[in-house]
């Protein structure tokens, strides 16, 4: 089997015995089954990863023994910066979680003139308290241990005007250069993909009013979340550690 990749969110320390969060002992004793002696994998989000032994499973607690420290840092080169249009469903839920396999280090949800989800506050901050569940949980997949940030929910123009020191992406099937032909090598980019329907042309010239490079990804016209995945590939195989 496996060896479990488990978040936990205080710091660990050599030789400390740690109490598994609710979630993660649920997982750990209930669902794998597992028993004293066995080993998991523990990050706190500082860049290093913990092997870790059970001491003990009880129907109420799991405790682990850290073992060793490990310095493993699977981050890409590239800091990448998402803007993602809240797009509905699960759709908004997948990108996320692709996302963060593929290595980006933010996410700002945003709401844009044509966005399709209305929500209220009180559930918009359950929203974003399910998707850093969910960039957890990708984390822990693909072996990150740095978890990515979902910053709070922003109006499209509001995160377009927050000064950026790197290359600020728009897709536009008109654009001039694709990312493969982007003219210089970066090692930090913001990435905005809009809502389903597009966004509208007054958005699209706010954009460029700060400074949005426009780049194309090919041909076709992607979904929202085939066009946000496959932007970040390819910036990754340009900039990054992917290819």
């Amino acid at each position: 089997m496996r060896i479990p990749r488990i978040y936990h969110p205080e710091t660990l320390h050599l030789h400390h015995i740690v109490a598994l969060q609710e979630d993660a002992a649920g997982h750990i004793g209930r669902v794998l089954r597992m028993k004293e002696g066995q080993e998991v994998l523990l990050f706190d989000g500082s860049g290093a990863q913990f092997p870790a032994e059970i001491t003990e499973v009880s129907k109420k607690q799991v405790l682990v023994k850290v073992t060793q420290r490990e310095e493993n840092s699977s981050e890409s080169p590239l800091d990448l910066h998402l803007g993602q249009v809240i797009s509905r469903g699960e759709k908004m839920e997948f990108t996320i979680q692709k996302s963060v396999e593929l290595g980006v280090n933010t996410i700002t949800p945003l709401i844009s003139e044509r966005c399709g989800v209305k929500l209220d506050e009180k559930r918009f901050e359950k929203k974003l308290a399910q998707w850093q569940k969910i960039a957890i949980s990708a984390c822990e997949q693909c072996g990150r241990n740095i978890i990515p940030e979902i910053r709070p929910i922003m109006s499209l123009e509001a995160w377009c005007a927050e000064e950026y020191d790197g290359l600020k992406l728009n897709l536009h099937p008109r654009a001039k250069y694709s990312i493969n032909t982007l003219p210089e090598l970066v090692n930090k980019v913001r990435l905005l993909i809009g809502p389903e329907g597009g966004l509208s042309a007054e958005e699209i010239d706010m954009t460029q009013t700060y400074h949005f490079e426009e780049t194309l990804l090919g041909p076709r016209v992607l979904r929202t979340e085939t066009a946000a995945l496959t932007a970040i590939t390819a910036l990754q195989v340009r900039f990054g550690d992917l290819g």
